[in-house]
């Protein structure tokens, strides 16, 4: 029987736009713990309460014997990536306004197109170039380092740098994961290999500094984890069932749900400065995939 092809693309549309608003909700909890939990346990936790969620994909794609892999490698380095990536981010969501979290995020696309030269050997042309530099250049926008007197712009400096940093990571893992399945490996073993040495990394670096959280915060660190295995498996969906290029442009609605719980719940506001770094970030990622689109580019 054949597909609509329309179908699958609203599926998709509606997937990844379900996607942000869960990722968005995942955000919002990490905030709400407001540092309470350390970091190394929120990311315990966050593998841990994934679970539940993923270990039903292992049982439909066949069992166990999925978790087999010729690529050990590839997975420790994804393991490495993904945990910089996550800590990075929830370092940024407990120390900085939702919205410009998830705005610095958006750098992760303009790292990739930077590094898909030396690492997948692709060719990027003027025009993405330049959408990358004006990318940065939405991020000084944001950061503001100089400042007015050199007092700096609003955003601090240090959870910026980490945000930054994990943005990078994650265009590193897409990378090794992009390798690891161009050379056979599942998409379910990739995904349960990172959520079980996450677990064990995570679970050594939280014993020396542990903290018992209250009944409230168990309910948060539950929300984190199942929230974002969730939206997880939504954004898999949406690019199984849509093209990249099309799937991709909706991701940045995340920057209004989190902007709108930002405003409603800790009375956050973008500055004019903000506002404008923003929407550069986004004009240039959208731009990006725009020309992919058009030069028929895949990533």
């Amino acid at each position: 029987m054949q597909t609509n092809p329309r179908a699958g693309r609203r599926r998709a549309i509606l997937a990844i736009l379900g996607a942000a608003i869960l990722f968005a909700a995942a955000a919002a909890c990490v905030k709400a713990l407001d540092g309470a939990v350390p970091l190394a346990q929120l990311v315990l936790f966050r593998s841990v309460f994934a679970f539940p969620v993923l270990l039903p994909l292992l049982r439909q794609a066949g069992g166990w014997r999925e978790l087999r892999t010729t690529n050990p490698a590839g997975h420790l380095w994804r393991m490495v990536f993904g945990l910089i990536g996550m800590a990075g981010a929830f370092y940024g969501y407990a120390t900085m306004p939702l919205a410009a979290v998830t705005a610095l995020g958006f750098t992760m696309p303009l790292f990739l197109t930077v590094l898909a030269v030396p690492l997948l050997g692709e060719s990027v042309g003027w025009r993405r170039g330049l959408a990358v530099l004006v990318g940065f250049g939405g991020v000084l926008l944001m950061v503001r380092p100089w400042g007015p007197g050199g007092e700096g712009g609003d955003m601090p400096l240090v959870p910026s740098l980490a945000v930054l940093a994990a943005s990078l990571s994650w265009a590193l893992a897409m990378i090794t994961i992009r390798r690891m399945g161009e050379a056979g490996e599942s998409g379910v073993s990739i995904v349960l290999w990172f959520a079980i040495g996450s677990t064990g990394v995570a679970a050594i670096a939280s014993l020396p500094g542990w903290v018992w959280p209250s009944a409230a915060q168990w309910g948060l660190l539950l929300g984190i984890g199942m929230v974002s295995a969730l939206a997880q498996l939504l954004m898999t969906e949406a690019y199984r069932s849509g093209e990249p290029t099309l799937v991709a442009p909706f991701e940045y609605s995340g920057i209004v749900w989190t902007t709108l719980l930002g405003a409603v719940i800790w009375a956050e506001a973008p500055d004019l400065w903000d506002g404008a770094g923003i929407l550069v970030l986004v004009a240039s990622g959208l731009y990006i995939w725009h020309r992919e689109a058009q030069l028929g580019l895949k990533r």
